[in-house]
């Protein structure tokens, strides 16, 4: 990992530290012998102080489960859209930490490029991590959408005025797209060839789609 600054900021110094490391950002092709895959999830209970954090690997080949390691961190950052990787990110830090096996490549619940400031959680941690991230929102942050056609794989540009930031991508027929964005040592059209490769019957990939799923039920263990 990269200790790229101190989590104890204020908003201000944030958006600093965004804009900052947004030129670190770098967009390259993956290399060819991909083998793991993880997804990074984030739970937690409205007005509550704590964290709950789940990251799961699988094998690229058949998205086979094989890791999941968790965490739970108390915020110290509060809800600011645009600056959630400064009060997720810790958490996704911790359980990361606990990792035995080392992914390729891992999707994050939230944006890349596709940012104000460029500079999302797909970034952030993609840099920090120092490992190929790509960011998969369910919704808009920023820009300017074309909606795709209907069918799977079906994709549009999401434009912040004649910047090209992310994919709008249809993963399941007739299903609401998801939002495609590099985040670290990717370019575009992997990062949304890889999306499409993880999915399977559903609107997200495995790998978040698993995270989403083992970080509610870390969640719910917690409270036994």
């Amino acid at each position: 990992m990269k200790k790229l600054h101190s989590w104890q900021v204020t908003p201000t110094e944030a958006r600093i530290i965004q804009t900052r490391l947004h030129s670190d950002v770098i967009e390259t092709r993956l290399p060819d012998n991909l083998k793991l895959v993880a997804g990074a999830d984030i739970s937690y209970d409205r007005g509550s102080d704590i964290l709950y954090a789940a990251i799961v690997v699988l094998e690229l080949s058949d998205l086979h489960i094989i890791e999941i390691a968790t965490a739970v961190t108390k915020v110290n950052f509060p809800y600011i859209p645009g600056l959630l990787s400064f009060r997720e990110g810790p958490a996704v830090l911790k359980a990361w930490e606990k990792l035995e096996y080392d992914p390729d490549v891992v999707i994050f619940d939230g944006h890349g490029l596709a940012h104000p400031r460029r500079f999302g959680l797909a970034c952030h941690l993609g840099l920090w991590l120092d490992i190929p991230a790509i960011g998969c929102a369910k919704s808009r942050l920023i820009g300017t959408p074309t909606e795709p056609d209907r069918e799977r794989g079906a994709k549009a540009s999401l434009m912040a005025g004649e910047e090209m930031i992310g994919i709008v991508l249809r993963t399941r027929s007739a299903v609401k797209p998801v939002f495609v964005s590099t985040g670290y040592k990717i370019n575009l059209v992997e990062a949304t060839e890889l999306v499409l490769r993880c999915t399977k019957g559903y609107r997200l990939p495995e790998p978040t789609r698993q995270a989403h799923l083992a970080v509610n039920k870390f969640r719910q263990e917690c409270y036994k």
